[in-house]
Order: C-alpha cells, then sequence, then structure tokens
C-alpha cells in the first residue's frame, strides 16, 4: 500500500504540471480524491491490514490527500489568474482611438410650454385633471350647455366615432367629469390634446392642444377671475404684462370673454408680434353657467365659479416667434433642437 499511495502521489502531481484549464483539475480531482478515486480505493483496502499497520498507513494516505489537495488548489489559482490576464489582453480597450459623440434629447417646444404652464398653476394650488380623448357626447357638448343642433356644434365640428362618441373637442368634459365626482371647493387645470375637423394649415390643425382650468367654490367672482388671469400672464410672460377682457360669447360661460395680453415683443405700442395692435389674444374665459353647475349635480345658489382655457400651439406660437404650426409637427431635429 506504500507503494500504491507513493505511486498516486506521483502520479496526480505529474498531471496536475500539465493541466491546462479549471475543467481538466477536476477530472484530476474526480479521479484522485473522489468517492470513487484511487486514493479512496486504496483506505477500503485497509481492513486486510495489521493493527500495527494501519495508523502508519492511514497517516500517509491523509499526507497524500493533503498535499494533493494544496497542489489542485495552487493549480487552480494559477490557472484562474492566467485566464484573467489572457481576458483583459484580448479585450484591451484603444484609448487612443476618438469617442463616438452621443445625441441628447430634449423637451418638445410644446411641452416645455404646458409644463411652464403646469407650475404656474400647481404654484397657484391647482391640481391635475385628465380625462379620455374619446368621450361621450354628453361629456363634450350636453353637459358644457351645448344640446344637439346647438349653433355652437357647428364651430366645433369634430370626429365623430358613432352618433354619442366622439374625438373632444375641448378638455371642458373633464371639468364636467370632475364637478360630477368631487365636491367643492375644486380647483383645477385640465391639459390634453383636442380634435376639430379643421383643414391643415399655418394656424390650423385637426389636433392641438388645451389648457383648461376650474375653479367651484362659494363666493367665487369675476374679480377672482380677472386676478387669477393677471397672475398667469404675469408669470408666463413677464411682470410688466398686462391683461384686458373683451365680451364674448360661450355656452358654457355666463357672462364670457376673450382675454388679450400685452404684446411681449412691443410692451403694447405696436409691432409684427401683435400686429400692431398692441394686444394679443391668449384665452377665452368667463363665470361658469348655472345650467353647466345644475346638470353636473352643483347647486348655482351656493356655489359659482369660473373656467378659462387656452391653446397651447397658440401660446407656443407666440412664445417661441413661430410663423407655421406645422413645424411644430414635422420633427424636422433641425427645427426643433433651436428651442
Amino acid at each position: 500500500m506504500r507503494e500504491q499511495l507513493e505511486n498516486i502521489k506521483i502520479q496526480a502531481e505529474k498531471e496536475l504540471v500539465n493541466a491546462q484549464s479549471i475543467q481538466e483539475l477536476e477530472n484530476i480531482r474526480v479521479r484522485f480524491l473522489g468517492k470513487k478515486g484511487e486514493l479512496t480505493s486504496v483506505l477500503r483496502g485497509m481492513g486486510a491490514l495489521s493493527p500495527e499497520e494501519r495508523p502508519v498507513i492511514g497517516q500517509m494516505a491523509n499526507d497524500v490527500r493533503a498535499i494533493l489537495e494544496a497542489r489542485l488548489d495552487e493549480a487552480a489559482r494559477q490557472l484562474a489568474s492566467k485566464e484573467r490576464q489572457e481576458k483583459l489582453a484580448s479585450e484591451v480597450i484603444d484609448i487612443s482611438m476618438p469617442g463616438r459623440k452621443r445625441s441628447f434629447g430634449k423637451k418638445h417646444p410644446l411641452t416645455q410650454v404646458i409644463d411652464e404652464i403646469k407650475e404656474i398653476f400647481l404654484g397657484m394650488g391647482y391640481q391635475i385633471a385628465e380625462g379620455p380623448e374619446i368621450e361621450l357626447d354628453y361629456y363634450n357638448f350636453e353637459a358644457m350647455n351645448i344640446p344637439k343642433n346647438h349653433p355652437s356644434r357647428d364651430v366645433q365640428d369634430t370626429f365623430y366615432i358613432d352618433d354619442n362618441v366622439v374625438l373632444r373637442t375641448h378638455t371642458s368634459p373633464v371639468q364636467a367629469r370632475v364637478m360630477k365626482t368631487q365636491k367643492p371647493p375644486i380647483r383645477v387645470i385640465c391639459p390634453g390634446r383636442v380634435y376639430r375637423s379643421d383643414e391643415v394649415d399655418a394656424t390650423h390643425s385637426p389636433v392641438f392642444h388645451q389648457i383648461e382650468g376650474l375653479v367651484v367654490d362659494k363666493g367665487v367672482t369675476m374679480g377672482d377671475l380677472v386676478g387669477t388671469l393677471k397672475e398667469f400672464a404675469r408669470a408666463l410672460l413677464g411682470e410688466n404684462t398686462n391683461i384686458r377682457l373683451r365680451p364674448h360669447h360661450f355656452p358654457f360661460t355666463e357672462p364670457s370673454a376673450e382675454v388679450d395680453v400685452s404684446c411681449w415683443g412691443c410692451g403694447g405700442s405696436g409691432c409684427r408680434i401683435c400686429k400692431g395692435e398692441g394686444w394679443v389674444e391668449i384665452l377665452g374665459a368667463g363665470m361658469v353657467s348655472p345650467k353647466v353647475l345644475r346638470e353636473c349635480g352643483i347647486n348655482p345658489y351656493e356655489f359659482s365659479g369660473f373656467a378659462f382655457g387656452m391653446g397651447v400651439e397658440r401660446i407656443a406660437l407666440s412664445r417661441f416667434n413661430i410663423d407655421d404650426m406645422r413645424l411644430l409637427t414635422e420633427n424636422d431635429v433641425r427645427f426643433l433642437k433651436q428651442f
């Protein structure tokens, strides 16, 4: 058995020297030290030895096992180091090569305007409300005091899915949904995409964006509306901005007004931006009609409110001095990266 153990040690060390991979080391370990390995086979024959020889052979077998395990660990470390060096050499990066320039995107001009308007009204205590773009005729028209066959529907000609489902023409339906599900006080803005059957030209599109606002509470007056719009205009266009209201008619507000702001290009003296008038129209507004409040389940004798709405594209065109709305949707990066 002494000779067997010595031969196992010599043979294993010889194969360890020639091993070229971790897998070969594992095969050597299993062959000599595994449960069915050569060293284990020798130990199983120790029962035939005399009591005097057993401890001597047992000690020798343990020594051989310890030597082989140490040599296996050392060989594994050396092979792992060698493989790591070869991998590093094969994956070397030439840091002298020029890098590739990465282009970074930015917000679309419309998104910039929408986000800025949102921040202004969030700072005034408003919340953001959203609703479906495919809307019921009831919410889009009837709840806004625009019954079937009403003349104002011609102005807001839209795309009909069927007789009762339309692509919304404004974000006013969101206001109706809010009033039907929330009790006053209400203070929300409703941004979103809207649709009208318009021909595409420099100032019209069948798809555009609106932001509407709604306040309903006890004691809300026209003075509150004017003060809110002044604060908004000055936050958006500068501290020296003034506003003016011109009488108008909207079915869902009473009284109603078109709202102009003093031209930010000339301060009101007249220029190309305002076409010499000194004022630029940016939104419509008014006090919420008692009929609309009543339709949405709010007592008009207890509560009152105001609403306003603006086209985002119109503000973006004015803000960035763009003369054609189509430029905003053609996705020409050369144009968009200016803003």
